[in-house]
């Protein structure tokens, strides 16, 4: 009777043992703070640009205060978790004595990006986009 490893390694689509490569945690772990670095790259950019649309607008547009603080406080913690992301990809999760301190950062960096999602989710349902003249002027004349 076969063991429940053999049928495994026999089935199609498995490699065999000696093709298996162990998973290097710390590349998977480069990967991914890598990938949210460049979601975070393109929140701050988004970010910018709406706090660039509402200071044109000036003073006079709908929760200007509010929304400045929003944007200002996103911007902030957007830097901050570009900072712990760097920090958290160029330290080795293979060095046991190491993985305490990943584990810590991993979970101040979730947070942080928590915390920035729920402002930009405020910073949408404040809406600070772009009303000028052009934008009016588009509105009315579709062509």
């Amino acid at each position: 009777m076969e063991s429940e490893r053999e049928i495994i390694d026999l089935q199609p689509g498995t490699p065999s043992p000696q093709q298996r490569v162990p998973v290097n945690l710390n590349h998977y772990a480069t990967k991914k703070s890598v990938a949210e670095s460049m979601l975070d790259v393109a929140l701050f950019l988004s970010n910018a640009t709406r706090l660039k649309a509402l200071l044109e607008q000036g003073p006079a547009a709908p929760y200007y205060t509010v929304l400045i603080v929003l944007l200002s406080a996103s911007l902030l913690l957007q830097v901050a978790i570009g900072v712990l992301l760097v920090v958290i990809a160029r330290l080795n999760l293979n060095e046991v004595e190491k993985q305490w301190r990943l584990n810590r950062l991993n979970n101040a960096a979730t947070t942080l990006v928590f915390i920035a999602v729920v402002i930009n989710v405020f910073i949408t349902a404040f809406g600070a986009h772009k009303t000028g003249l052009p934008a009016a002027r588009t509105s009315r004349n579709p062509l």
